[in-house]
């Protein structure tokens, strides 16, 4: 067995026994990286230099006979969405091309001082908008399972990373369902934590109010250890919690479920779920209910508006947050001639944005204008107080709430690209958790049509540690992980 084709884990363990070197590791990836990558395209840049210099300080640092952490000399990759500093960093967007921060998000600074090596920048929809990694201003993403197919969005480049060997580990960020529906479409796990749980000190910001950052990760075990290195409270995120500090998620990973109750959400299994997927989520129910959790259906009678209210939220605070993008501060400036700054403002974000990015733009000013503000933006925000209630409800009878990740396996490139409900529908079994700002899991639970079908595992706010303790718990019983594609 090659070292790229190890869990973060496993490698971890041969690390510390010196059976193998983290430059050794690094290399044995990048090999990958050139083997494949020319078929995934899952990288928008890599950072060789950087992730061989991590790796020697991490091996002189072992010879020294120094305390390392548990993923020290582990390699990752990061979504192009996450400031590196001295690295370019370009959101998918033509208008930041030529952004070279200086400075790192508080994630990649994390991950610095872990260990861990930064293999390079993965590419996604452009400033996160949208749920194929098709909207790219550079190119589109594969599958691993099927190369005519989407890998998911809008942490495509991240998931199609860890899926074909490409890295060990992959932060993302999900805004709708970013880390897990991509997680789900190319089998592999993902963690979208409680709102407040991982700063976002550094994330280029879409929707502030529902922007989270996560892992991506081969297995449970991987994720557990990779969600320890983020789960840090930081002060230069004011939305970062305080209160809740973070647990040893790996000691949650004990297979002991019995007696845990787990609420099937009947909104997400019926209509516009795919009978494959409903199938295989069936049959991961079962096994749940094998290992000891009880299971039962509840009704969560709001989450059927939970589309239509992203769909208002999430452009309005884009349309703020992006309003940045100047021409003036950073990023590209028109060379065209203009007659004044609203002339130059103009052709710099036509220039600079996709057409996905200006109409979520443009939508989200409208519904923030005079007169229409009450109407639509105002409302948004009661009906999303009424999801978050429906799932206070729920958890005061169960432990987790389960569904599909996605209603649907990937599908192919170009298929609903000119069929905006359709691509959005994408993301119907993911969203509800975002604007509840509660944590959600994504594991493989299965095959239809030959392409990997994920289980949601949902959570109490801050309980990340139930999350890990179920979906290891069934991934050992159900044998799903260690699948490989065969590209």
């Amino acid at each position: 067995m090659e070292p790229y084709e190890l869990t973060a884990h496993e490698l971890a363990e041969r690390l510390a026994r010196k059976e193998l070197s983290a430059v050794e590791a690094v290399e044995s990836q990048f090999a990958r990286i050139e083997a494949v990558e020319g078929r995934i395209d899952a990288y928008l840049l890599q950072t060789r230099d950087t992730a061989l210099e991590q790796a020697r300080a991490v091996d002189e640092a072992r010879v020294r006979g120094e305390a390392l952490g548990p993923l020290a000399g582990v390699p990752y990759a990061a979504k192009d969405v996450l400031c590196t500093n001295g690295v370019t960093t370009t959101c998918g967007s033509k208008i930041l091309r030529n952004f070279v921060p200086p400075y790192d998000a508080t994630v990649v600074a994390n991950c610095r001082a872990a260990g861990l090596s930064l293999l390079g920048k993965t590419n996604m929809d452009e400033f996160a908008m949208g749920s194929s990694t098709e909207n790219s201003a550079f190119k589109i993403t594969r599958n691993p399972w099927d190369l005519e197919r989407i890998p998911g969005g809008s942490s495509g480049g991240s998931a199609a990373a860890v899926a074909a060997d490409e890295a060990f580990l992959a932060l993302g960020s999900d805004t709708g369902g970013s880390i897990r529906q991509p997680a789900s479409m190319c089998g592999c796990v993902g963690l979208k934590p409680t709102y407040g749980r991982v700063s976002r000190y550094g994330l280029i910001a879409y929707a502030s109010s529902l922007d989270q950052i996560g892992p991506l990760t081969k297995d449970v075990r991987d994720c557990a250890l990779f969600q320890q290195v983020l789960s840090v409270h930081d002060p230069l995120d004011s939305t970062s919690s305080s209160d809740h500090p973070a647990p040893h998620y790996v000691s949650a990973l004990t297979g002991e479920v019995k007696g845990l109750k787990a609420g099937v959400v009947k909104e997400l299994m019926g209509e516009g779920i795919e009978p494959g997927v409903q199938e295989c989520v069936r049959k991961a129910i079962a096994v749940m209910e094998g290992l000891g959790v009880e299971c039962e259906e509840v009704e969560m009678p709001h989450c059927e508006y939970a589309l239509p209210v992203y769909y208002i939220i999430a452009p309005a605070e884009c349309s703020s947050n992006l309003a940045r993008f100047d021409g003036v501060r950073y990023g590209h400036r028109t060379d065209e001639p203009v007659a004044d700054y609203e002339d130059m403002f103009a052709k710099t974000r036509a220039e600079g944005f996709g057409p996905e990015v200006r109409l979520r733009i443009i939508k989200g000013t409208y519904v923030l204008s005079k007169g229409y503000y009450d109407a639509y933006y105002l409302k948004a925000l009661k009906v999303r107080t009424l999801i978050r209630r429906d799932f206070d409800r729920a958890f005061g009878r169960f432990d987790v709430l389960l569904s599909p990740t996605s209603p649907t396996v990937a599908f192919k490139i170009g298929e609903r690209v000119d069929d905006p409900l359709a691509m959005k529908l994408a993301d119907i079994c993911t969203i509800p958790v975002n604007l509840a700002g509660i944590p959600a899991l994504n594991v493989p639970c299965g095959f239809s049509k030959g392409l990997p079908v994920g289980l949601q595992i949902m959570g109490k706010p801050f309980d990340e540690e139930t999350l890990l303790r179920v979906g290891y718990a069934y991934e050992q019983q159900a044998g799903w992980a260690g699948r490989k594609p065969s590209v």
